[in-house]
């Protein structure tokens, strides 16, 4: 039997069979869970950027074009260098934290054509950095203001990168590292140190004065209640406290010698006592 009366039609099957693949490949597609996508049709020339499509299967025609979005966490690291308030270099490390926002896939684009993060993020946020560092000398930068410097530059992109048009959520920026010339770095870190020991001696000499002024007025006080009790001491008062103190020897199980009026002012004498 000769079969080779069927090679067309079997060539023709195969052809068929590709077909079908290419335009199912063309007419089915799947949204994964952390993607959006956007559909844009050729014919017309019209990006349908209000309708987004969410994750699943979908069916578009062969001749519409779709473009998929992860919208799930995205990192970038950065290294630049800036100038500081005086016109010093500085290099920094920055990390960001960001994702396109969900409903505005459309927007991204149509203003980005799908390159956002080299046409927005990285360079908005290498501006904001220069900027806000700008205002700030290397000493600010690298120890005594640095949250606030952190806290600018987060506040501002995050303003940049989610304004209208450009609809992207920045989650987090984190200044890794700020590197300073080593001269620079050793004459802030020779200052801190001087005046932590000023503070240090400020400190040392405020407790020195405070203990000083409470001996001061302990001192006052004392002397004020001696001058009170002296002048309260009269020969009665003391006559008083003479027989007081003869009585309770009187009764007391020891064996003692008292010799009546033997003492100053004619108080009792204690002579002996056991």
């Amino acid at each position: 039997m000769d079969n080779r009366k069927y090679l067309p039609f079997l060539i023709i099957g195969i052809i068929a069979i590709i077909i079908l693949f290419s335009a199912a490949n063309r007419v089915f597609f799947r949204i994964e869970a952390s993607e959006r996508a956007v559909l844009f049709r050729s014919l017309s020339g019209t990006l349908e950027k209000d309708d987004i499509i969410g994750p699943g299967w979908n069916v578009k025609a062969p001749w519409n074009e779709v473009y998929i979005y992860e919208v799930s966490e995205n990192k970038i690291e950065e290294t630049m260098d800036v100038l500081d308030k005086n016109g010093l270099s500085i290099s920094v490390d920055v990390t960001i934290r960001f994702h396109p926002k969900y409903d505005a896939i459309g927007t991204i684009q149509e203003n980005f054509r799908g390159d956002y993060i080299q046409r927005l993020v990285i360079p908005e946020a290498r501006s904001t950095v220069r900027q806000v560092m700008g205002r700030y000398t290397a000493e600010e930068i690298y120890s005594t203001k640095r949250p606030e410097v952190e806290a600018s530059i987060k506040e501002e992109t995050r303003l940049v990168l989610g304004a209208e048009g450009n609809e992207v959520e920045m989650k987090s920026l984190l200044i890794r590292s700020i590197k300073l010339p080593d001269q620079i770095k050793t004459a802030i870190e020779n200052k801190l140190k001087q005046e932590q020991e000023a503070l240090a001696y400020e400190f040392r000499l405020d407790r020195e004065k405070s203990e000083a002024e409470r001996k001061r007025i302990a001192a006052e006080g004392e002397a004020a209640a001696n001058k009170i009790i002296n002048s309260s001491l009269t020969d009665e008062l003391l006559k008083m406290r003479g027989i007081e103190a003869t009585m309770n020897i009187a009764n007391s199980p020891n064996s003692k010698v008292i010799v009546i009026g033997g003492g100053d002012g004619g108080l009792p004498l204690i002579l002996n006592g056991n």
